[in-house]
């Protein structure tokens, strides 16, 4: 019909829109406390769960700097990420490489800070050491240091549990479903670390 706006059949609304997806980028930080490797976790004010610091990726910066930032904003500490395996430039490529994520992963959140309504979040999931254990800044969450025994009797969601106990294990040198070798040689010599 003339002066009508229909829609075509291939055109019409779905009224169940796709969930908004936003890009976080959350942390294993990892300090060397002898006798071992321990894990840096914060109490999360919401969840009333222990947690990776981490947090939204701002428009200004990649998931490798917001993952560093929120870092230090959550626990005070200055961090090293370390780079998982991955496939080298051909020499001559100039632009400057991105630090990677050990993973990629989605997870359905409830409405929060950042948006009123049910979302996912894209969570670049990063493995990195501590310069110091001793925070340098003023923690914005409860932070401390654990070791893989402590984990089980920690309040924490079960996928982040299982990637934590993974990760800590490997840093161990202990069989991790593949991840001793990738992240055991990548940590580095530990150094007397502060207490």
């Amino acid at each position: 019909m003339p002066g009508t706006s229909r829609l075509r059949q291939d055109e019409t609304v779905n009224e169940q829109a796709p969930p908004a997806k936003h890009a976080t980028a959350s942390v294993f930080v990892l300090g060397y406390q002898p006798p071992g490797w321990r894990l840096g976790l914060i109490e999360h004010p919401r969840f009333a769960r222990r947690m990776m610091p981490g947090g939204h990726v701002e428009a200004s910066e990649s998931p490798a700097e917001a993952a560093v930032r929120e870092v230090a904003e959550e626990t005070g500490l200055a961090v090293r990420l370390v780079a998982p395996p991955s496939a080298p430039l051909p020499p001559g490529y100039r632009p400057p490489r991105v630090a990677q994520p050990w993973w990629i992963v989605e997870y359905q959140v409830p409405p929060d800070n950042h948006l009123a309504a049910a979302h996912v979040h894209v969570d670049y999931l990063y493995v990195a050491v501590a310069e110091d254990l001793q925070p340098a800044g003023r923690p914005e969450h409860p932070f401390s240091w654990h070791g893989v025994a402590d984990l089980p009797g920690l309040e924490m969601f079960s996928d982040a549990w299982v990637l934590a106990t993974a990760v800590l294990a490997a840093a161990a040198g202990e069989p991790a479903a593949g991840l001793t070798a990738a992240i055991a040689g990548r940590l580095g010599r530990p150094e007397p670390a502060s207490r």
